[in-house]
């Protein structure tokens, strides 16, 4: 699945919905630190990640989008530092510009009203006016790999982020992911309606029904007798 197919895939699906689909799928459940936040509401980002490590210039950024696809995320790995931003408006103008879907800062960012303006889909840890004063060696391997919290995620990984956060999937499986969430999104949304018409969910997911098999059978699981009725609530 390329970054434009999974963009469109991806459009209508949140990252609860996906990460119950990885759940389900027995896929391991990669999220980034709570605090990894979009820069405003609504947001919606998708597509496969693109790993940049920051060694205090934007020309890593540059050669990034030389190398990206139209589509992709750009993965910023600053290593969490609250001393520098390393992401500004100039440089997500460029991102924008050439095609990619967002940027996900491991990090920080600055020129929050520009960026605002741009409206290109951004997540960040936080805002501060300085940029970096200092200026690493650049290492071969900065576009191999970044980190986001206690992962570390390559070209092989899909992102998708939203109010709840960021969720990171094997590419290989996105499609997979997608066509499972999808059935649970529509399933959610038909227990809502219902709800909204007048039937409990209790009701819907036979919680009478549950509660006198687990008499019989105390190891009987919720998860397992929604299952069998078709539910969609923890997974």
């Amino acid at each position: 699945m390329d970054s434009r197919s999974s963009q469109r895939t991806y459009l209508d699906l949140t990252t609860p919905h996906v990460a119950d689909a990885c759940m389900r799928l027995g896929i391991p459940i990669r999220v980034a630190p709570s605090e990894l936040r979009g820069l405003w509401s609504p947001i919606h980002i998708a597509g496969r990640a693109f790993p940049v490590r920051h060694y205090g210039s934007v020309d890593v950024f540059l050669e990034a989008v030389n190398s990206a696809l139209p589509g992709d995320v750009l993965l910023v790995d600053n290593g969490a530092r609250m001393d520098e931003s390393c992401v500004g408006d100039l440089v997500a103008l460029e991102v924008a510009k050439a095609g990619l879907s967002g940027i996900v800062i491991w990090g920080l960012h600055r020129d929050t009203r520009e960026l605002t303006t741009i409206r290109l889909p951004i997540f960040s840890l936080g805002a501060l006016p300085a940029g970096p004063q200092r200026i690493d060696i650049q290492e071969p391997c900065a576009f191999e790999s970044a980190r986001c919290g206690d992962h570390s995620i390559t070209q092989e990984d899909f992102l998708l982020g939203d109010e709840d956060g960021i969720i990171f999937i094997p590419l290989d499986r996105a499609a997979e992911v997608a066509e499972l969430a999808s059935s649970i999104r529509d399933t959610e949304r038909i227990q809502a309606t219902r709800m909204q018409m007048g039937t409990s969910l209790r009701e819907q997911c036979k919680f009478t029904e549950f509660q006198d098999a687990r008499r019989v059978n105390p190891t009987l699981t919720f998860r397992q007798h929604l299952r069998t009725v078709g539910g969609a609530i923890e997974e």
